[in-house]
């Protein structure tokens, strides 16, 4: 028989080493057998889902690195980490996974101090978990439990999307230094997320044909795939709007558009937001600047322009042009009030008081003069 040792550094307890084993057995015995003789657990489940998805290896990269192209962004393993570790693992580690009840979970998503948004995130990332226990034969194949639970209010916004008005945002540029100034030009006018803007390259840029190639995002510094393939295309480059990047440009004719004036590398969108974006738009009266107001501006000027919404969603680089019509569907006070003005224009054309027929010997004509009868 063969053995295994496990090392007291890695395994320092008996619930540590008991998981471990819990997948060899699984691949040792088989499903059937595994299931006949154990409960696996939620932990053990979580344990695993962390392995094979390898988010350890990818939240190890240091910034500045390529991130791992074939897995997870950072970001998402960052978020799937905190969300089990913070949350599901201290409630549910040591329940047997047959043992979970929907109603339970319904009971404990509401008790979380989180947002309807949040806490909708940590059911739907239980939901996986499950999938992946029933591909994996650690519970028979049935159906979701997860999928009864409900979590009121989860797909509704906590904040209206901002939208700029182009008046207000050329106040705000007036007073951003560089290279901030050319970041918020670079997202109003092309609509691209700050995290494909602060990625930008240089030998992406093709001047000649006025076009941009839109192909890598940062997140907490690390380089990596943009969020969706729709969003890996290109941007039509404006002249007006490619004066102002050559003039940023100077003599380089590769590397990062806004490398970092300290590390060179890639810089912290959220840094640049509380200290910067945010002090100046208050400055300027728009409270609660963001980077991702920029993004909805750029939606709601292209609706205003009357650009075709196949268009838009292509600009947007939208997967589903429903995002393109519901998420960002918002539209500038400008073009609501002529909008508006248009249909009052129509209906008081037929509402408008007719002059009565005087019964006085005298008439009123168009001039407002007074004729005698």
């Amino acid at each position: 028989m063969r053995q295994i040792t496990l090392s007291t550094l890695e395994y320092p307890t008996e619930s540590k080493a008991l998981v471990r084993l819990q997948g060899d057995l699984l691949r040792i015995n088989g499903p059937q057998a595994y299931r006949a003789q154990n409960k696996p657990t939620v932990g053990s489940l979580i344990d695993r889902f962390l392995s094979e998805e390898r988010i350890d290896e990818i939240l190890n990269q240091k910034p500045g690195e390529t991130t791992i192209t074939d897995g997870l962004s950072f970001s998402t393993a960052a978020g799937y980490r905190s969300k089990l570790s913070k949350h599901t693992k201290p409630r549910w580690g040591d329940t047997p996974l047959v043992d979970v009840k929907a109603l339970d979970v319904t009971e404990w998503l509401k008790s979380l101090p989180l947002s309807p948004k949040m806490r909708g995130q940590v059911r739907a990332l239980m939901h996986l978990l499950f999938e992946r226990a029933m591909l994996w034969g650690l519970i028979e194949l049935q159906r979701n439990p997860i999928e009864l639970v409900k979590v009121k209010g989860s797909s509704k916004r906590q904040r209206r999307p901002q939208t700029l008005a182009p008046e207000k945002y050329q106040e705000l540029v007036a007073v951003l230094r560089e290279p901030y100034k050319t970041m918020a030009i670079v997202a109003m006018c092309t609509g691209l997320r700050v995290s494909e803007v602060l990625a930008l390259r240089w030998e992406h840029i093709d001047f000649k044909a006025s076009a941009m190639l839109v192909r890598q995002g940062v997140v907490h510094g690390r380089i990596g795939k943009v969020k969706t393939e729709a969003s890996q295309d290109e941007v039509p480059l404006d002249s007006a709007f490619a004066d102002v990047l050559l003039r940023w440009k100077g003599d380089r004719t590769e590397g990062l558009v806004f490398p970092s004036h300290v590390t060179g590398g890639c810089y912290h969108a959220s840094i640049i937001q509380r200290q910067v974006l945010k002090p100046k738009g208050e400055e300027v009266g728009i409270p609660g600047l963001g980077w991702h107001t920029f993004r909805h501006t750029y939606r709601a000027l292209l609706d205003e322009t009357g650009a075709p919404i196949g268009v838009q969603q292509k600009l947007m680089r939208h997967s589903n042009v429903a995002t393109t019509m519901n998420v960002y569907g918002n539209a500038t006070i400008r073009a609501k009030q002529q909008a508006n003005s248009k249909v009052v224009q129509m209906v008081m054309r037929q509402e408008r008081p007719q002059l009565r027929k005087s019964k006085w010997p005298w008439q009123v004509n168009s001039n407002c003069g007074v004729v005698w009868g």
